[in-house]
């Protein structure tokens, strides 16, 4: 069920509350926007009179009011998204369908699209399929990794991180911190800590054995040492570490 509505073919409710954005949308080149989107809520059964505000509200929020009267031919790839997401909440879904939204757009465009996402999430449940994770990093709030057609997990970003976390943190302090390295060096919990030189600035690398000990003594050791901290980080993983991890698991089963 989506929205409460049962999946078949010829259930309009469900088509009345879903909107789908497919990966490169397909428009009438003779057509301006405002006449697409006139059209498109015409095939939802709206309200004529209730349809021009509506295709005004639209076209603002994509940013092509200045170019609603031009014609789609005319668009850019980045501008033809943008009505891409236009027509497919003409019918105010409360689930929107998203496939590489951002697929062969320039940084720009890309830019553009993925904060109009940003902003849609205040008003429907937006689905997107894509393969690039640093963009999912960025916009979603619960992440579904499929792996041969088959769902293997399903989370949110922050507890994908926690739970993959690499046992790796950087310390940086206004100090020399050597003194703290011998340490540290001493500590059965925590193995090969080092200072390296990155950018002019000292950091101290240390990869803990137990993460969980690390993160409650790690902080005493450092408030013993009497240095000046500036930066205390547990490494997060990438989506695309996390991913790479998950499938590797998925092989072993």
């Amino acid at each position: 069920r989506v929205a409460g509505e049962d999946i078949t073919s010829d259930n309009l409710a469900l088509q009345s509350v879903i909107g789908l954005l497919p990966d490169v949308p397909a428009f009438y080149d003779w057509m301006n926007a405002r006449e697409y989107l006139q059209f498109t809520g015409e095939l939802h059964q709206l309200d004529k009179k209730k349809i021009k505000g509506h295709i005004e509200y639209l076209l603002d929020m994509v940013e092509l009011t200045r170019e609603g009267n031009r014609r789609i031919g005319g668009y850019s790839r980045g501008m033809r998204q943008r009505l891409g997401i236009a027509q497919a909440l003409i019918n105010q879904p409360k689930v929107l369908f998203m496939d590489e939204p951002t697929s062969a757009l320039d940084p720009v465009g890309k830019r553009e699209v993925l904060d109009l996402i940003k902003s849609l999430k205040q008003t429907a449940t937006v689905f997107m399929s894509t393969h690039n994770l640093n963009e999912v990093e960025k916009v979603c709030d619960m992440v579904g990794i499929v792996n041969r057609g088959k769902l293997v997990t399903i989370s949110s970003v922050e507890s994908l991180q926690k739970k993959y976390a690499r046992s790796l943190f950087e310390i940086e302090f206004i100090e020399d911190p050597s003194p703290l390295l011998k340490t540290l060096q001493e500590a059965p919990w925590l193995a090969e800590p080092e200072i390296i030189n990155r950018n002019g600035t000292q950091v101290v690398l240390v990869k803990a054995i137990d993460v969980e000990h690390a993160r409650r003594e790690l902080p005493r050791l450092i408030s013993d040492s009497s240095l000046t901290l500036t930066r205390y980080e547990l490494v997060m993983p990438s989506l695309e570490d996390i991913f790479v991890e998950i499938l590797n698991e998925e092989k072993t089963k």
